[in-house]
C-alpha cells in the first residue's frame, strides 16, 4: 500500500502507475513462458507437485481470471511479485499479468477524489459482495496467524452515480471465475486509489486481531499529478517494455532489481543490440 499526498504528489504512485502500463505493452510467446513459469514452480519446492501438473494439464482449458481465482498458486505468486516488484515472479509470470487488459476490456467504475489521505493498492483486489464470504477468510487467519500480525476486513464503497466519470476499472468476473458466482466476486485491477474512512475492531470471542477497515474507491483524475504523470512519460517513451520497467526501479531507486532483471534480460537477449543495450545500463 503507498501512501499518497495529492499536495506534495508522491513520485513512487506515478511510478507505479508507469510500471503498470509497461506490463500492459509487453508481448510475449505465451507457450514459452508458461513452460518457464512450470518449471519454476518445481524449483520452488513449496508448491504441491499435483497442483503444478494439474495447472499444467488444464492450463489452455481456462482463461486467465479462472486461474486467479482458483485456489492454486497463481493468485497468491501474481500479487506477490507486484507488491515486491519481484523481477523472477514478474518474468516468470509475465503473460497472467494481460489480466490487467481483460478488466480493462470490461471495465465499470467508482468514486470521486475525497478530502482525507489516500492510499494506493498494489495488488489486485479480490473482492465479495457477501460480508460472510469475507469474515470466513479474514476470521480463519486471524485465529491461524501468528501474534505480530493482524485480519482486516477491508469494506469498499463505490458511488455508482460515477460510473460514467470515474477511472477507476473493475470487473464482475461471475461467469468466468472459478467458483461460479458462489462467492459473488468482483476483481479490481492494480493501482486503485482509496481514501480509508473508518478503523473499527471488532469484537470476536476467538481472536482479537481482527479488523474492519471501511475505504471509499477514489479517482485518478487529480490534475497536478496527470500532468506529472504525463511528463514522467514521454522521459520514458525512448524504452519499451521491460527495458522501461528496469528504468522506472532506477528512477525509484530500486538499483539492485534493476541490475538484477537487466541481467535476466541480457541472458534471454536475442541480437547483439539488445545485448549491448542491456550491458551499457548494466555499467
Amino acid at each position: 500500500m503507498i501512501s499518497i499526498s495529492f499536495n506534495g504528489i508522491d513520485p513512487l504512485f506515478m511510478y507505479t502507475q508507469l510500471f503498470k502500463e509497461a506490463l500492459l505493452e509487453i508481448e510475449d510467446d505465451d507457450e514459452k513462458s508458461f513452460k518457464e513459469l512450470v518449471e519454476y514452480c518445481r524449483l520452488q519446492g513449496d508448491i504441491d507437485e499435483k497442483i503444478i501438473d494439474r495447472v499444467k494439464r488444464e492450463y489452455h482449458s481456462h482463461n486467465l481470471i479462472w486461474w486467479y481465482t482458483a485456489p492454486y498458486f497463481v493468485y497468491s505468486m501474481l500479487n506477490s511479485g507486484l507488491q515486491l516488484i519481484d523481477a523472477d515472479i514478474i518474468l516468470k509470470m509475465r503473460f497472467f499479468y494481460s489480466i490487467f487488459t481483460q478488466i480493462y476490456r470490461t471495465l465499470t467504475s467508482g468514486t470521486t477524489i475525497g478530502q482525507d489521505q489516500s492510499y494506493s493498492l498494489s495488488s489486485l483486489l479480490w473482492t465479495s459482495r457477501d460480508r460472510r464470504i469475507s469474515f470466513m477468510y479474514a476470521h480463519s487467519v486471524a485465529i491461524d496467524n501468528d501474534q505480530q500480525s493482524v485480519s482486516i476486513i477491508f469494506v469498499i464503497t463505490i458511488d455508482s452515480s460515477s460510473y460514467v466519470t470515474s477511472s477507476i476499472p473493475f470487473v464482475d468476473v461471475k461467469s468466468v471465475d472459478y467458483y461460479q458466482d458462489a462467492e459473488e466476486e468482483i476483481l479490481f485491477s492494480t493501482h486503485i486509489i482509496c481514501r480509508i474512512n473508518q478503523i473499527i475492531h471488532i469484537e470476536d470471542d476467538a481472536t482479537d486481531k481482527l479488523w474492519q477497515v471501511d475505504i471509499i474507491l477514489v479517482g485518478n483524475d487529480d490534475h497536478d499529478m496527470n500532468i506529472l504523470t504525463s511528463h514522467l512519460r514521454q522521459e520514458l517513451t525512448w524504452r519499451e517494455g521491460w527495458s522501461r520497467f528496469s528504468d522506472i526501479l532506477i528512477r525509484v531507486g530500486d538499483n539492485s532489481k534493476a541490475e538484477h532483471l537487466y541481467n535476466i534480460l541480457l541472458d534471454r537477449a536475442f541480437t547483439q543490440q539488445e545485448r549491448r543495450d542491456n550491458e551499457e545500463q548494466i555499467a
